[in-house]
């Protein structure tokens, strides 16, 4: 019986223990950007992602990959402090693509589980 009891404390405490531990949150206020009308011969767009660690270790953004060949990403490289701010540059090329659009990008981090997403989209006339 005293090792039963023994082996439950145990798992108590061990889990205690790893909910305690401290984590990096990403969070945006805005996670959507929609650029409405832009004519193909203005050449590319840029819209840019302000991304916080609400929590309470640095956050490190590890990847960010796009839906397709024609938007790229640029992001802060350095940890994030919990409480502090970095960017996430996404930047559209119209270019040959006529007609509305919609695009996702998958941000990876140890701020959470699977990816963070962000969409952008607008139409090419």
């Amino acid at each position: 019986m005293k090792q039963i009891i023994f082996i439950f404390m145990a798992i108590l405490l061990a889990t205690g223990m790893a909910s305690a531990q401290k984590k990096a949150v990403i969070t945006a206020e805005e996670t959507s950007h929609d650029f409405g009308q832009i004519k193909e011969a203005d050449g590319k767009v840029t819209a840019t992602f302000a991304v916080k660690n609400t929590g309470d270790a640095p956050l490190v953004i590890t990847r960010v990959i796009a839906s397709c060949g024609c938007t790229t990403p640029e992001w802060t490289k350095e940890p994030i402090a919990p409480g502090q701010s970095g960017d996430i540059k996404i930047t559209y090329d119209p270019k040959g693509r006529p007609g509305p659009f919609s695009k996702t990008i998958s941000v990876y981090s140890n701020g959470k589980t699977g990816s963070f997403i962000l969409t952008i989209r607008g139409e090419v006339i």
